[in-house]
C-alpha cells in the first residue's frame, strides 16, 4: 500500500514537468503602399502575421482579399500536412488597380477549413489622376 501511494506521487510530479505549452495567437497586420495616390493606382498590399506561435491553425490558410470597389480574389495554397516543427507562412502580398478615385476600404480574411481565423482592413484614397475628371458638383 505505500508503494501504491508513494508511485501516485512520484507519476504526478513527472506529470508537472510535462504540461502542454499554451500557444499564443499571431495578430494580423495589413499595410497597403502607397496609402494615398493618384488614379489610376496599382497598390501593393502586405498582409503580416506578427509575434505568437506557429500554429496548425494559422497553416496553409485561404487568403480572401476584398477590395472595396466590388472586386475580391481568392489566394488558396497546395501545402504538404501539418508537421510538430512546420514554420507557418507569415506574409501575404497582392497588388489591385484602382483605375478610378474614391475612398476604399480593403480587407484580409484568413480562412482554415471555412472557418475565419483573421480578418484586418486598410482604408484607402485614391485622387483623381490624370485623364479622370473630379465629380461635379450640382448646382
Amino acid at each position: 500500500m505505500v508503494l501504491a501511494v508513494l508511485g501516485l506521487v512520484g507519476s504526478s510530479l513527472a506529470g508537472d514537468d510535462q504540461k502542454p505549452k499554451k500557444l499564443k495567437r499571431p495578430g494580423l497586420e495589413l499595410r497597403v503602399s502607397p496609402r494615398y495616390s493618384f488614379s489610376p493606382a496599382t497598390l501593393m498590399f502586405t498582409a503580416e502575421l506578427k509575434g505568437g506561435d506557429d500554429m496548425e491553425e494559422y497553416y496553409c490558410p485561404e487568403i480572401e482579399w476584398e477590395w472595396g470597389d466590388g472586386g475580391k480574389s481568392v489566394q488558396e495554397a497546395d501545402c504538404d500536412p501539418w508537421q510538430p516543427d512546420t514554420k507557418i507562412e507569415r506574409r501575404f502580398v497582392n497588388r489591385h488597380l484602382f483605375p478610378e478615385s474614391g475612398t476604399y476600404r480593403t480587407q484580409v480574411t484568413l480562412r482554415k477549413s471555412n472557418k475565419t481565423i483573421a480578418i484586418q482592413t486598410v482604408d484607402v484614397t485614391i485622387r483623381a489622376g490624370a485623364g479622370e475628371r473630379y465629380p461635379v458638383e450640382p448646382e
